[in-house]
């Protein structure tokens, strides 16, 4: 990759955004806080868990209060989103209003391996609604109007994720057949770099990877990016390398980790959000097309599921 292409894309996914909303600020600490040094994290957790002491800080007592130094604070707000120190105390101030003003926030507990099932029930309920919610508030809007606007206009999509990604890029690519596009799901990684050489100008190529370096998603979308096809990363680390050839990133959070439930595994909740609001937004920008190809779709599917007079 040239260096030009590496100053280009090779940035954080928020750069040219907005600073992230208040609201925002705990998802995206949960989401960028794995791939953060120790001495980021501290500042990270600090600034979430306290919102209202932090925001009375100055730069040098939040660097005192988490052992770390100035640079490093300033360096974790600008991972965040934010342009300085100044605009994450204003976002802590009125996070911490809003909390305030709110209803305290549930506490919940990992999953044991004794646990009732009514208390599983509960808890992944919980994190799975915590997951949609911190998802929605760190989606840069402006990165999905894109990628909507690039998949209605497509001549073809091809979408690639391996294991639990997979599915999700399975969902994805259903949904688009069934408003009469042209879409694709890989999840074979030498099939996938097949069909992304033939990929040009006018078509779109798709990544859906948590981590964001799954190297049989991550060499699809090189070779799509490479010949000039639209790309889109769905994945859960907005600094991670499959960024590097997108041209559009989205980006997801994920559930807390446990022994009984790994990221990769919990991450397609937010995956499958994503997915929903890409298809929906593509849905309305080709309303004229794609209501008839619904209904159509619909008709054809509808005797499959009546019952047989043989049930009855």
């Amino acid at each position: 990759m040239t260096q030009d292409v590496k100053e280009i894309f090779g940035g954080s996914a928020g750069a040219g955004s907005a600073p992230p909303a208040p609201a925002a600020l705990a998802a995206k600490v949960r989401t960028l806080a794995p791939s953060m040094t120790r001495s980021m994290q501290r500042v990270a957790e600090a600034v979430a868990g306290d919102p209202a002491g932090c925001a009375a800080l100055t730069v040098t007592g939040l660097a005192e209060l988490t052992g770390t130094s100035e640079a490093t604070v300033v360096r974790t707000a600008r991972l965040l989103g934010y342009p300085g120190y100044r605009d994450l105390r204003l976002a802590l101030a009125g996070l911490a209003a809003q909390q305030q003003s709110g209803r305290a926030p549930a506490i919940t507990t990992d999953i044991a391996v004794d646990d009732p099932i009514a208390d599983v029930v509960a808890k992944l309920a919980y994190d799975e609604q915590q997951t949609l919610a911190d998802t929605a508030a760190g989606l840069d809007t402006a990165q999905l109007g894109a990628a909507v606007d690039a998949l209605a206009a497509a001549r073809r999509t091809d979408v690639y994720g391996m294991a639990a990604s997979a599915l999700v890029a399975q969902d994805l690519t259903q949904k688009l057949l069934r408003i009469g596009l042209i879409a694709h799901a890989h999840s074979d990684p030498h099939l996938a770099v097949t069909n992304a050489v033939q990929l040009r100008a006018g078509d779109v190529a798709i990544a859906i990877t948590h981590s964001g370096s799954t190297g049989d998603v991550i060499e699809p979308l090189r070779v799509a990016f490479e010949h000039g096809a639209t790309t889109i990363a769905v994945t859960g680390r907005p600094d991670s390398p499959v960024t590097q050839y997108a041209d559009h990133v989205l980006t997801t959070s994920t559930a807390r980790e446990s022994e009984l439930r790994p990221a990769a595994m919990s991450s397609r909740t937010s995956q499958l959000l994503v997915v929903d609001c890409l298809f929906v937004g593509v849905a309305q920008r080709t309303y004229e097309s794609a209501a008839p190809a619904l209904a159509a779709s619909y008709e054809a599917l509808a005797h499959r599921h009546r019952s047989s007079p043989r049930s009855q």
